[in-house]
């Protein structure tokens, strides 16, 4: 019995290692080294310093076609790719499972003529009853769907099957099926991974169609297998959310068709994932007016502004270390808030329980989320409510100080068109104590 050659591969970099350890010696990252077997094939091509080569060409001489991109029928995912889909494009879509990939995948194969779906885990069948579901709740006749099915994981087959077909897009899912006979190891692993997308590339810029590759992503949130894998397209999607709220967002990652600040927002619903067109007014449709602990604020999804409420809540605690719990922020930054406020604005709360949550689901991370975290934590301090129609936006020092926030005007002018007339910002007010006394 030959004994295998066993190797250890990094996930991140794809480094190998002949032993296991703990950090990998190429980037740093640790706990990243995989089992992986190594390759006995070497190729058979000699290097010299023959004067024969490749001809290079002058920039002026290379001739650039016009590219036009195609729309998807999808308002959202159009925003996010950059206006369409550019031919011989190659995206990556990540997501956790059963957030919506395949929903949204296969609303596009609907709209789109000419697709290949390529079912890596799902039969046909199973592909056939969502897509039949789809179209019976929108009231659109299945016959009418100009899509291709095919169940198989070897890339080198799904290549040869659709090498021939005039073909739109091709949709794989997922990428962590595939495998090549001609590589060692099994499907999944880094080097299967890697070179059964680079065929997959090399496909998609030959033949100009564009590819959509389904990946799995790790239990830290990021895209599973060699991060190399997100250099060699040309797109990055993610689709996340709380499964147990309906709202989903579409973020990119990396586009190098279009800008990498631009968020698509849907609904799951019965009839899969509907766009949101306006989500200020989704986020604030169940809002209380004049309610005591509660604020508005500006955030900026993408290039997009987007009004949320913020919600505290401070009572009396009955343990003997107060609790700080949040929901959509990070709490050490509520940690950080509550110190200022009690420290410059006087509010008695070092022995009180305090919640924040960002209601519709929402995580923020930008700081503009600042002022109105603390006003909504005054505003449950001292059960007196906001004015009416009043929005919070700006970052807060250790100081107490309010500090501007980017695309100031956007926001005052988002507000401005949702009726919100008195602004709370470094504008008007330098400090946090000085709203907090005005209130």
């Amino acid at each position: 019995m030959v004994k295998s050659n066993v190797v250890y591969e990094c996930s991140n970099c794809g480094a190998q290692s002949a032993k296991w350890a703990g950090q990998c010696s190429e980037c740093g990252k640790w706990n990243s080294l995989v089992e992986a077997v190594a390759s006995t094939k070497f190729s058979n091509r000699k290097f010299s310093n023959s004067p024969i080569g490749a001809k290079l060409q002058k920039l002026s001489e290379i001739e650039v076609g016009s590219v036009s991109r195609r729309q998807t029928g999808i308002g959202e995912l159009d925003r996010v790719l950059g206006g369409g889909i550019v031919p011989g494009e190659v995206i990556s879509m990540i997501g956790e499972p059963g957030i919506g990939k395949s929903t949204l995948l296969t609303q596009l194969a609907m709209r789109l003529d000419k697709v290949a779906y390529i079912c890596g885990e799902e039969s046909p069948g199973q592909v056939r009853l969502r897509v039949d579901r789809l179209a019976k709740e929108k009231g659109e006749r299945r016959e009418e769907v100009g899509m291709q099915m095919l169940a198989e994981t070897d890339v080198d087959m799904i290549i040869a099957s659709i090498n021939k077909l005039d073909l739109s897009l091709v949709i794989i899912d997922s990428v962590q099926t595939l495998y090549s006979s001609d590589l060692p190891g099994l499907a999944g692993s880094i080097s299967q991974i890697r070179e059964c997308t680079a065929r997959l590339i090399g496909y998609a810029k030959s033949k100009n169609v564009p590819v959509v590759l389904v990946g799995h992503v790790t239990k830290d949130g990021e895209m599973a297998g060699p991060k190399v894998l997100e250099h060699m397209v040309d797109a990055v999607l993610e689709l996340t959310g709380d499964r147990y709220y309906d709202l989903r967002l579409l973020r990119t990652q990396k586009n190098r068709f279009g800008a990498t600040d631009e968020v698509g927002v849907f609904r799951m619903v019965e009839s899969g994932l509907t766009e949101v067109a306006n989500p200020s007014e989704f986020f604030l449709s169940e809002r209380e007016e004049g309610a005591v602990g509660s604020a508005i604020t500006v955030i900026m999804e993408g290039t997009r502004p987007v009004l949320v409420e913020v919600q505290a809540l401070v009572v009396e605690s009955e343990l003997p270390v107060p609790r700080r719990v949040s929901q959509g922020v990070d709490v050490r930054r509520v940690q950080i808030l509550l110190g200022v406020l009690q420290k410059y604005a006087r509010l008695p709360i070092g022995n009180k329980d305090v919640f924040v949550k960002v209601t519709g689901g929402l995580m923020v991370k930008e700081p503009a989320i600042d002022l109105a975290i603390c006003l909504a934590v005054a505003s449950s301090t001292t059960g007196k409510a906001l004015a009416k129609k009043a929005v919070a936006m700006g970052e807060v020092g250790l100081l107490g100080e309010i500090r501007s926030v980017s695309w100031g005007e956007k926001r005052v002018k988002e507000a401005t068109k949702l009726g919100y007339t008195k602004i709370y910002s470094r504008d008007k007010f330098k400090r946090v104590s000085e709203i907090i006394k005005s209130l």
